[in-house]
């Protein structure tokens, strides 16, 4: 059983910062990316964020050059470093793993408020 859990959220002023943690546990494959998601209230969840195992990363436009996501292999954690936050980034973000045998793992969020 393979076991993510979130840490980071929080409440944060307009322009402020946040860096969220997901660390995995358990009977972990090798691991072949990992990402962020978020849900705002009434949306749809959106990928926010990915790392592959190599190191290439990809972001939504909606974050890009404000959000940085990155991994440490030996912790099988991964981060997202978010910058110049604003309200529409307001939403619970949830770590998802995917494995080489095409399992799918997630957290159960932490939620970022983005407000004055």
């Amino acid at each position: 059983q393979v076991q993510l859990v979130e840490s980071g959220g929080g409440l944060v002023q307009p322009g402020g910062s946040l860096r969220l943690s997901c660390a995995a546990s358990g009977s972990i494959f090798a691991i072949r990316a990992m990402d962020w998601y978020r849900q705002a209230p009434g949306k749809e969840r959106e990928l926010v964020a990915t790392i592959t195992s190599g190191g290439n990363t990809n972001y939504a436009d909606a974050v890009k050059d404000r959000f940085t996501i990155s991994r440490d292999n030996a912790k099988n954690s991964v981060y997202l470093q978010m910058n110049s936050l604003n309200p529409e980034d307001t939403a619970v973000y949830y770590c998802n793993i995917r494995d080489y045998r095409g399992s799918n793992f997630w957290g159960k969020g932490t939620l970022v408020t983005v407000s004055s």
